[in-house]
């Protein structure tokens, strides 16, 4: 019943979402965007919000069941998809305008969320009886204020957020191209923030998904051991999590201080790119770090905090913006995200410390993922530098050295047994 309820709540919401959207999409193109030609790629986007708000609640499900195969398949099925829809649609269109073809992307990236709703509704269909039996549903009788004392805070940050974010998103072009009145105004200033954008930083999160896995297997049975009072095996938990993140986020990082500028530069051809890799790959930990410790946060019911920091963070972002980009162009946005993540990091941190009563783990969190990263990075760039340093062979062989230098380092160093863990699902019983 309360699976139901979810799913027409979302259908609803993503419905007037997406009717505001495609109304509204010229004056936003027009104010928001500052360019009228965006109007299309906004309407083609706005059909495929009832489809992700379905599609959420769906993985939901499956979250709360510990199943991460329906999600996984899902979400590799539509990248998929909308790969190869949006490059035929992109050269069937080639020397057509620039708003057409942005609408295109947009159109094939709404196509591709319609088709992981039907297979998550496959999965589901599939999976339902095994969660509920013949009997007829039946839920607590706070089931409903459970439910809505996490979704205001949650959704609450989230949309205060977003109008937060599109504002800084708004800004940015137009404080960078203050400072670049010299080189090419604002067409200069879309242009680094693209690449920071479009291809740093999604090179920077793609290590990620493997956190993602793990924060599947995790989150339910943190949330799971804080309501039913289980203090010993949050602690495990989350002491598992924190151990994991960190070893595979400053992994990451090392690697891209070695070859951020190669791998920018096969991959886009850009210098400036790799530059960007190089500035935040020191930060990829509070990065990492803070993500997975804000959705445990949510699991130990701490979403009003959550809200507060992001705020928070939101707004001196903002405030960073408008002071430093027109003085110090990308280099002073790049110190904006550094002290963000930094401030964000710190916050989340502090508060699941004192939520969950955690004795902060010096060694096992940070001192031993730092002791297997370093000497590993240095012996992938060593066998990077041994076979020439600039193609893909020689980069391909220096990062599975460095992989394999990072496993025989840090198995002893703590990764054998939280990794043991996470697989096996221990479950043992509080003291």
């Amino acid at each position: 019943g309360m699976l139901r309820r979810l799913v027409l709540t979302a259908a609803g919401l993503g419905t007037a979402a997406a009717a505001a959207q495609f109304l509204l999409a010229g004056p936003a193109a027009a104010w928001w965007l500052g360019d009228a030609r965006g109007a299309g790629a906004i309407r083609a986007a706005a059909p495929a919000l009832p489809f992700i708000a379905v599609a959420a609640v769906l993985r939901g499900f499956f979250l709360a069941r510990r199943r991460v195969g329906p999600n996984a398949v899902s979400q590799l099925v539509e990248q998929a998809f909308r790969i190869a829809v949006v490059v035929s649609l992109l050269q069937r269109t080639e020397g057509q305008g620039l708003g057409l073809r942005c609408a295109v992307v947009m159109g094939g990236s709404a196509a591709s969320e319609m088709l992981s709703l039907g297979l998550m509704t496959l999965f589901y269909r599939g999976e339902r009886r095994r969660a509920f039996g013949r009997a007829a549903a039946q839920r607590p009788p706070d089931a409903a204020a459970r439910l809505w004392k996490v979704i205001w805070p949650v959704e609450g940050a989230r949309c205060l957020s977003s109008g937060l974010r599109t504002a800084e998103n708004m800004l940015v072009p137009a404080c960078l191209a203050l400072y670049l009145a010299d080189a090419g105004g604002r067409s200069a200033a879309l242009a680094q923030y693209g690449t920071l954008k479009g291809m740093a930083l999604p090179l920077l999160f793609f290590p990620f998904g493997v956190l993602n896995t793990l924060a599947t297997l995790l989150m339910p049975e943190i949330t799971e051991a804080h309501i039913r009072g289980k203090t010993r095996l949050l602690d495990l938990l989350l002491d598992r999590m924190l151990t994991l993140t960190m070893f595979a986020s400053v992994l990451a990082g090392a690697a891209f201080c070695v070859w951020a500028y190669p791998v920018a530069g096969l991959l886009y051809g850009s210098r400036e790119a790799g530059f960007y890799l190089s500035v935040l790959a020191p930060v990829m930990p509070l990065m990492y770090l803070e993500s997975m410790v804000d959705g445990a946060l949510k699991g130990l019911g701490e979403q009003k905090a959550g809200f507060a920091y992001t705020v928070g963070d939101s707004v001196l972002r903002i405030a960073g913006v408008i002071l430093l980009l027109p003085r110090f162009g990308m280099a002073g946005f790049l110190l904006v995200m550094i002290l963000s993540n930094g401030y964000t990091c710190l916050m989340n941190f502090r508060r699941l410390l004192r939520a969950a009563d955690l004795r902060l783990r010096v060694w096992n969190w940070f001192a031993a993922p730092l002791a297997a990263a370093v000497p590993a990075a240095w012996i992938g760039r060593a066998v990077t530098g041994a076979l020439g340093g600039t193609g893909w062979p020689a980069l391909a062989a220096g990062g599975c050295a460095m992989a394999a230098a990072a496993l025989l380092l840090s198995w002893p160093l703590g990764l054998s047994r939280a990794l043991a863990g996470v697989l096996k699902r221990e479950k043992r019983e509080s003291a």
